[in-house]
């Protein structure tokens, strides 16, 4: 038998395998719902579709404590997550194709979600909101209960590799619930979202390229992108494909269905590189479900939108949406950071866009610090403060307004974006 007709047996072995695990969950699941319509309908292993995931009475402050002091049994985390995926790769291969071919990107994500985990675990009904909104987006990835029970087995041998001697059952007890209460909000937020699309094909209408390393898109998605203004999504290109990454979108919803990115290249490959660089008119993306909530819904305080960089983008679509929507009086201050005036990329559209516009102030620092420049401009105590940039800017312009006795509840920013 020639290597080609080996690869063709092995591939259709794994998919017939994979086939036969979704055939027996489905099958499962339905016995469930006929059994018992009330209780959870997740795997075999208790992942559960409310919205507490089934863990109502879950203590995760005592699953956080037994975490963190036995961290350091299963550190540096890094190698803990290449064990993880070493082995659930080496015993269900057919779950290799959902993965982009470079797990460097996946393999970070990975880890600040643990992180997060630990850190949150003692405010599980915020930690599950979070999560419920992780499981609808990860639809796009074609990402099934199954697939979190492989994912359960290969990280309890993993704590166990990297434990050895050291291992207990309470230490791996402890990361099995976490990771089933993660899991089970997951779950229920997927289940959630099953009238909306996991992803929207999108065509390219516009490339703009406004630096050597900057480029605004414009897209128009087949069907209405349910996105409001200062929120994100995922985006998917051909040439990487499994390989999402988060832009903001530029403009406020239009009826023409069109959107808007600004995309910065961040490095010589990846997702931005091939935005800014090898798309044109006419090439087609994916998009995954919007997220985030820079903007809170009905409230009409007046608004300091404060941006560096593409942070510009999620600004630019609430000055718009202000602009169609704004509440009566409501007074609104952007200000935009760069290095110079060339850096002030589509400072023209926001020019044109503050003509007439008494309510709204635009305000680009150049010199000096941004932060020092928004404090030092007014007395912002009443306002409401949106931030989206590159994360050193954003926490010391958060810490900035705080200093000057904004109350931090009232400095809105995107923790997903920072990186």
């Amino acid at each position: 038998m020639d290597n080609s007709s080996s690869t063709h047996l092995a591939t259709g072995t794994a998919t017939a395998e994979y086939d036969r695990l979704i055939a027996r969950h489905h099958a499962m699941r339905l016995r469930r719902q006929l059994l018992a319509p009330s209780s959870s309908s997740g795997g075999d292993f208790g992942y559960g579709d409310g919205d507490d995931g089934g863990y109502g009475g879950y203590d995760g402050a005592a699953d956080q404590h037994l975490i963190r002091r036995d961290l350091d049994l299963i550190a540096p985390l890094s190698e803990l997550i290449d064990h993880l995926y070493a082995v659930m790769f080496r015993t269900r291969p057919y779950l290799r194709p959902l993965f982009p071919a470079s797990m460097e990107f996946q393999q970070i994500h990975l880890e600040r979600i643990f992180r997060h985990l630990v850190d949150h675990l003692h405010q599980p009904a915020e930690l599950g909101r979070m999560l419920r909104q992780l499981g609808r987006d990860h639809r796009k990835l074609g990402v099934r209960p199954v697939h979190y029970e492989a994912f359960e087995e290969a990280l309890c041998e993993a704590i166990r590799h990297r434990a050895g001697a050291h291992w207990t059952e309470d230490l791996e007890a402890a990361w099995v619930r976490m990771i089933r209460f993660a899991v089970g909000a997951m779950v229920a937020g997927a289940d959630s979202a099953l009238t909306e699309p996991p992803y929207w094909h999108a065509v390219v209408t516009g490339h703009e390229r406004r630096r050597p390393d900057l480029a605004v898109l414009r897209l128009r998605t087949g069907e209405p992108y349910p996105y409001r203004a200062g929120q994100y999504g995922t985006v998917e290109h051909p040439a990487l494909p499994h390989t999402w990454r988060q832009y903001s979108m530029g403009c406020a919803p239009r009826t023409d269905n069109e959107l808007e990115l600004h995309v910065r290249r961040t490095g010589p490959d990846g997702v931005s590189a091939a935005l800014v660089e090898h798309t044109a008119v006419g090439d087609r993306l994916r998009l995954g479900p919007p997220r985030g909530s820079l903007l809170p819904d009905g409230d009409s305080r007046d608004l300091l939108l404060i941006a560096g960089g593409t942070g510009l983008a999620p600004m630019k679509a609430i000055v718009e949406q202000q602009a169609a929507h704004r509440p009566t009086g409501r007074q609104v201050h952007l200000f935009v950071g760069a290095r110079d005036r060339s850096d002030l990329y589509d400072w023209q559209a926001l020019a044109e866009l503050g003509l007439h516009k008494p309510w709204l102030t635009l305000t680009p620092v150049t010199a000096g610090r941004l932060a020092d420049a928004v404090a030092e401009a007014g007395d912002w105590r009443d306002h409401l403060a949106c931030v989206s940039g590159p994360a050193g800017m954003v926490t010391s312009v958060r810490r900035r307004l705080v200093a000057t006795g904004l109350p931090l509840g009232q400095v809105r920013y995107d923790q997903a974006l920072q990186r």
